[in-house]
């Protein structure tokens, strides 16, 4: 008697169980994209911390990134240091030109 009253238990629960998964109701769908705009900045000039606004001079990798192998796409970081007042530093190598 005790095992038919726990399957019977153990079906109720299972029956309910799958009905409280309503399957009719379904997800709304999703948003219609909306035009891909460059972000601007408040100046209206091209943001450049994004990839779309990023312009790549020389070739590009599969995945869109510039290939930093060619000088074209490599960044001139390496500037010339100068003092406070602005002037070039002599004791540089790259100033003493």
């Amino acid at each position: 008697m005790r095992k038919l009253f726990f399957a019977a238990i153990a079906l109720l629960g299972l029956t309910f169980g799958a009905n409280a998964q309503d399957k009719s109701k379904k997800a709304p769908p999703p948003p219609p994209p909306k035009e891909a705009k460059a972000p601007m900045k408040k100046d209206g000039t091209p943001d450049k911390r994004f990839k779309e606004n990023k312009e790549a001079k020389g070739p590009l990798k599969k995945d869109g990134t510039p290939d930093k192998r060619f000088k074209e796409n490599k960044d001139s970081k390496a500037k010339a240091p100068v003092k406070k007042d602005g002037t070039p530093d002599k004791r540089f190598k790259e100033n003493k030109k």
